[in-house]
């Protein structure tokens, strides 16, 4: 029997999403799990497949529409099906809101401007921007390609529906501005008109010309949300620490070689194990608030923070304590490298019990970092810095100490659970062949 397919949450923040391709079109057969489209969502863009065999009846909407959760996007049903009465309820339900409306015309271009403006060319006529109500229609995608690449959105003609501008227009965008640039370097800015803007500020029409305004990407706001509403609600207080860490880049280092060229383990691959093994020797640090209980994970899934141009994204190594060195270091660079190329699965970025956000990279001493909800801890690592140090003999030597500020939930975690944690975790540091066993 046809039934009528929504949007579903493919994440767990997502509330809209932009449906970036069919992967199968109408006529197709599907089984359970098929892969039928990718969506857009605030975390990443997804793989939306299928839970339920038959035949693509309808697509409801078009690649590049911005979709809420749970709007119908298509019907699904067996070859034949009379799907009359589905159709009327899908438009009713699409028209309150679901997905963007019929497609309108498109805006004329404007004029070709004069030869006194010396702005652009006049065989060159400006596109007109695709607006609503006075507001720019932009896929998020295509905003966060546009801040990426340097693009005017407000020069762009949308292709998308109702004139949306999608990714494949800033691309092209982006394509052309780089022939003229590559015919014309002898002429000055004032004698070709470019889609592409230079790094600084903008002169945006009513804005003084100091400041620009850029809209938030999905995973931003996202990010602002959470972190505004995870500053405000939970009770933090922080521990701070410090360890040798001469024994552990030694330790690396013989790992290395073992490894020769099938890997390289990081320091932050020997973190995430050691954090891993102290959840489990103290299993009440591995815990998250949830209103009226505590909850006590009996795995152990670490999210490492990673920082991408457009936000903030924590991919999850998950059962980290069970696995080997060589294992974590090789999945960390798998999901660093498709959180880069958004690629990653809803599966992949939920679920942490625990998050690692390591700035040493970045020649950060030390730093505070917000809980990521709803866990119960956080692990912020500075980098490795070179000191004076005095042995048990009393003699002073040169050792290299790398500092760990433990954030924690103090409706989960008091100050003496927090404290054995960072113990059992400095201990395992400085005794790193210990990550191995």
């Amino acid at each position: 029997m046809a039934q009528i397919i929504g949007l579903p949450k493919l994440s767990p923040t997502m509330e809209e999403g932009v449906l970036v391709r069919w992967v199968k079109q109408e006529g197709d057969a599907v089984e359970p799990g098929d892969l039928i489209a990718e969506v857009e969502t605030d975390k990443a863009n997804m793989d939306f497949a299928l839970e339920d065999e038959g035949v693509l009846l309808k697509l409801l909407v078009e690649a590049g529409a911005t979709v809420r959760l749970g709007a119908p996007v298509l019907i699904l049903g067996e070859a034949g099906e009379d799907i009359t009465e589905l159709l009327a309820e899908a438009k009713a339900q699409l028209g309150g809101g679901g997905a963007p409306a019929p497609a309108a015309p498109k805006p004329a271009k404007a004029e070709a401007p004069t030869a006194s403006a010396p702005a652009a060319k006049a065989q060159a006529p400006a596109k007109a921007p695709a607006s609503s109500g006075g507001r720019l229609l932009a896929s998020p995608l295509a905003k966060t390609l546009a801040i990426e690449l340097g693009i005017d959105l407000r020069t762009i003609e949308g292709t998308g529906p109702s004139g949306r501008i999608v990714e494949r227009d800033v691309r092209a965008i982006a394509d052309e501005a780089a022939a003229p640039q590559a015919q014309e370097t002898s002429q000055t800015p004032s004698q070709t008109a470019l889609a592409v803007i230079p790094p600084g500020p903008l002169s945006v029409p009513g804005d003084s010309g100091e400041y620009v305004d850029k809209p938030l990407t999905n995973i931003r706001r996202t990010i602002a949300e959470r972190l505004t509403a995870a500053k405000r609600d939970i009770p933090h207080f922080r521990l701070t620490t410090s360890f040798e860490a001469g024994p552990l880049l030694a330790f690396r280092k013989r790992l290395n070689e073992l490894m020769g060229g099938k890997g390289k383990v990081t320091v932050n691959d020997l973190l995430i194990k050691g954090i891993a093994l102290a959840l489990r020797r103290v299993p009440d640090a591995n815990v998250a608030f949830m209103g009226d209980s505590i909850r006590y994970f009996t795995q152990v899934h670490v999210g490492v923070a990673v920082a991408l141009e457009r936000g903030l994204m924590t991919p999850v190594v998950r059962n980290a304590d069970l696995k080997g060195l060589g294992v974590i270091s090789s999945e960390v660079k798998d999901l660093v490298g498709r959180a880069k190329d958004r690629k990653l699965k809803a599966h992949e970025i939920t679920g942490s019990t625990f998050t690692i956000s390591n700035l040493g990279m970045f020649g950060i001493d030390h730093f505070d970092a917000i809980i990521n909800p709803p866990e119960g801890a956080i692990l912020a690592v500075g980098r490795i810095v070179k000191q004076p140090i005095i042995d048990d003999d009393g003699k002073i030597g040169l050792g290299q100490r790398m500092s760990m500020t433990m954030s924690c939930d103090h409706r989960v975690i008091d100050g003496a659970v927090g404290a054995r944690f960072l113990d059992e975790l400095v201990e395992l540091l400085e005794s790193p062949e210990s990550l191995a066993l």
